[in-house]
């Protein structure tokens, strides 16, 4: 068995870690299969496409690479799992809804962490700064400015109907981490990121050739 290789990471002007790991399950493949096999219906919480249980064995599998992730990246020593899913991005640009054309955040709460597990190729994963206010993070103590400032620059110029990808007026990207297949990405859910998704890209809602990921969402305790 290949040993995960886990490289860390600090973004932009607020430092934030992130964690990416290469070789995150043990058999990448047999995930990929389970997935080809699973039922996918659409996904809840704006999520921009379709999403389907994972085996049930799947954190039990993962453990020896996340374990040491969150203990000496972001300095957690335990987690609760709160939600987590085979996903496929499959909503069409022009059928995005506003909150979608934007980077978002997971949660605000501390301790809130989220995992993307790539099991294909692609883009990957984006994130950004938002110019007004200068925040790469959203808390509790920030939302109140956060979203007043969003939303007064919303109402004098919508986004266009894309997904984030790279810098646009309202934002401006710091990091990005590259797809590889059975590579993960974890980082705190308070941190403005999006799928990055460029302009033309091929939304396939088959498991065998989209965008084929597992997205988890943990709270520490």
């Amino acid at each position: 068995m290949t040993k995960p290789d886990i490289v860390a990471r600090r973004i932009g002007t607020e430092g934030q870690p992130i964690a990416i790991v290469d070789g995150f399950h043990p058999d990448p493949d047999a995930l990929r299969a389970a997935a080809l096999a699973a039922a996918f219906e659409p996904g809840r919480h704006h999520y921009p496409g379709i999403r389907a249980p994972l085996p049930a064995d799947y954190f039990a599998k993962v453990r020896p690479a996340l374990v040491p992730v969150l203990r000496e990246v972001l300095g957690v020593a335990g987690v609760q799992l709160l939600d987590a899913s085979f996903s496929i991005v499959t909503t069409l640009p022009g059928e995005l809804g506003v909150e979608q054309r934007l980077p978002h955040i997971d949660a605000v709460q501390p301790g809130r962490i989220a995992l993307v597990h790539y099991l294909s190729e692609g883009d990957g994963t984006a994130f950004f700064r938002h110019r007004a206010t200068g925040f790469e993070t959203i808390d509790a103590a920030r939302s109140a400015e956060y979203l007043a400032t969003l939303n007064a620059e919303l109402r004098a110029e919508p986004p266009d109907a894309a997904y984030p990808f790279g810098d646009s007026p309202l934002f401006e990207r710091i990091a990005h981490v590259e797809a590889r297949y059975n590579r993960a990405v974890i980082y705190r859910s308070a941190l403005l990121h999006s799928g990055a998704i460029p302009p033309g890209a091929v939304l396939d809602s088959d498991p065998a050739t989209g965008r084929l990921t597992v997205t988890a969402f943990l709270s520490a305790t």
